[in-house]
C-alpha cells in the first residue's frame, strides 16, 4: 500500500506516519526528515537546503525527487510507503506518478489532514520554544505554510478526480486523528 499524508507543515503528518510504520509495516519516507538528515551532514546539498529552508522556501523538485526515488525501492520492497511531506507540487504528484508506474505500483490513499492556520501557528511557536528545530522558527514558518496552502491547491482536484482523496480533521487528538485515517485505509 503506497499513502501520501497530505497536510501543511506541524499537521501531524510525522507523528501518524511513525505510529503507521509501527502498525502496518510501511517506510516513512519523509521529505523533511530527508532534508534534516542532509543539513546535519553538513554536505554541500545540506548546507544549500539549510540555506533555504531558513529563508522560508521550498527545496527544488529535482533535489525531493532525488531523494525520494533513492528510498523508494526499499519502502517497495517494505510493503509499501507513507509519503510525508510529498509531494507539495503537482509536478511532483505527476513526477511521483511515473516513479510508481515504473515498478508496477500506484498511490493507493491520500489522507488530508485538515488543519486551522491560527492554531497551527500556536503549535509550531511552542514546539520551537520547547525543542528549538530550526525549521519551527515562526517567522520563517509562516513563509512555509502560506507557500504550502498556495502551490499544494492544486493537488485537492488532482487526488480527489482519482477517487483517493480522504479528509481527516488534524486538530483532534493524535488518537483520534489516527482513527480517522485507520478507518479510511480500511475502507478500503
Amino acid at each position: 500500500m503506497n499513502l501520501i499524508l497530505f497536510g501543511p507543515p506541524a499537521a501531524g503528518k510525522g507523528t501518524q506516519a511513525k505510529r503507521l510504520v509501527e502498525q502496518r509495516g510501511m517506510v516513512q519516507l519523509s521529505t523533511g526528515d530527508m532534508l534534516r538528515e542532509a543539513i546535519a551532514s553538513g554536505s554541500e546539498l545540506g548546507q544549500q537546503c539549510q540555506a533555504i529552508m531558513s529563508a522560508g522556501g521550498l527545496i527544488a523538485d529535482d533535489i525531493v525527487i532525488a531523494l525520494i526515488e533513492a528510498r523508494l525501492k526499499e519502502a517497495e520492497d517494505a510493503g509499501g510507503a507513507i509519503f510525508d511531506g510529498f509531494p507539495r507540487t503537482l509536478g511532483q504528484a505527476e513526477a511521483l506518478d511515473a516513479m510508481l508506474a515504473k515498478l508496477g505500483k500506484k498511490i493507493d490513499h491520500v489522507v488530508r489532514l485538515k488543519v486551522d492556520d491560527t492554531q497551527l501557528l500556536e503549535r509550531v511557536a511552542k514546539r520551537y520554544a520547547d525543542q528549538g528545530r530550526p525549521d519551527d522558527n515562526p517567522e520563517s514558518f509562516k513563509v512555509r505554510l502560506d507557500a504550502y496552502n498556495r502551490n499544494t491547491a492544486p493537488l485537492l482536484p488532482y487526488y480527489g478526480d482519482k477517487g483517493l482523496l480522504t479528509e481527516v480533521d488534524g486538530m483532534g487528538s493524535i488518537e483520534t486523528v489516527a482513527a480517522a485515517i485507520d478507518t479510511a485505509l480500511d475502507a478500503g
